[in-house]
């Protein structure tokens, strides 16, 4: 009895597909960042105020959490990358993905719990008046 391939499925799930997908997706994101902020950058040129507008605007709660975001995207891809570089160019990485998957996954929680922390406070100090 031979197996089949699911019919209309491109994903068959498991870590290795997961990170796949969120490594392209925050590729992407950080991708998008860079190239708003060349641009925001470059309006200082055209018009200064201008500049300072769009500056004003990050101020915002609303950016806050976007940076945050950003932040956890950079970190994800950073050390998913180099979980790929060692599943590529280390004899044992591919023995070992799946444990490297929940090691970067536990180090991305140990950084982004208390940066998220870190980066809000001001935030919230302006939101409610008093630090948590």
């Amino acid at each position: 009895m031979a197996t089949t391939t699911p019919v209309g499925t491109l994903y068959r799930g498991g870590e290795g597909m997961w990170t796949w997908v969120l490594h392209r997706v925050t590729g992407v994101a950080v991708f998008f960042f860079l190239f708003v902020h060349v641009l925001d950058t470059a309006l200082v040129r055209v018009s200064p105020e201008a500049y300072d507008l769009v500056i004003a605007t990050y101020k915002t709660p609303i950016v806050n959490l976007l940076e945050v975001g950003l932040v956890g995207a950079v970190l994800y891809h950073a050390l998913n990358g180099l979980r790929v570089i060692l599943v590529d160019f280390w004899s044992k990485g591919p023995r070992y993905q799946r444990q490297m998957t929940w090691t970067i996954a536990a180090v991305w929680l140990l950084v982004m719990v208390p940066g998220t922390y870190f980066m809000m406070i001001h935030t919230v100090e302006a939101l409610f008046g008093s630090t948590p």
